[in-house]
């Protein structure tokens, strides 16, 4: 892995922990009561609350953050100022249409024959899908700055 590369996990690896020490902390519970339910030590959710998170693995921050029910999207880029963990709130919204609902439904059938390992791997090309998706969406924005079609 080059110097890039581990700049990136690291970025990745403070947002994750951060999310997860906002959702703890919300709680109103102590921390060893909110490590006994995420299944970690309570010396691990400290460091993880306390930015210490260098010796945690990005593979365990993430399980952490699916046992707490967070919704995240990861976003790499071409450098480590790119990357980032952003809360979601996809899992919050009502389906806007009957088509959106049989999508959502076919989705959680879908899931629910995933190993937790094909999930994982299905969630971060959903995210890099997105981030294709929103870089293109800046790229047509700079293009055409003043918003007007030039197909009229």
């Amino acid at each position: 892995m080059d110097a890039s590369e581990d700049e990136t996990i690291d970025a990745l690896r403070g947002d994750v922990a951060l999310q997860i020490a906002r959702a703890t902390g919300r709680g109103g519970v102590t921390q060893t009561e909110a490590a006994k339910r995420l299944g970690i030590p309570q010396p691990t959710l400290s460091k993880i609350v306390n930015g210490r998170v260098e010796d945690i693995s990005l593979e365990l921050l993430i399980r952490i953050a699916v046992r707490a029910g967070l919704p995240l999207a990861l976003q790499t880029g071409r450098g480590p100022e790119e990357a980032g963990a952003f809360r979601t709130l996809a899992r919050q919204r009502a389906p806007r249409s009957t088509v959106d609902a049989a999508a959502r439904e076919s989705r959680l059938l879908a899931e629910q024959r995933l190993t937790p390992t094909q999930r994982l791997e299905a969630f971060l090309e959903h995210n890099q899908l997105l981030a294709e998706l929103h870089r293109s969406g800046r790229a047509a924005s700079a293009s055409n700055p003043s918003g007007e079609s030039g197909g009229e």
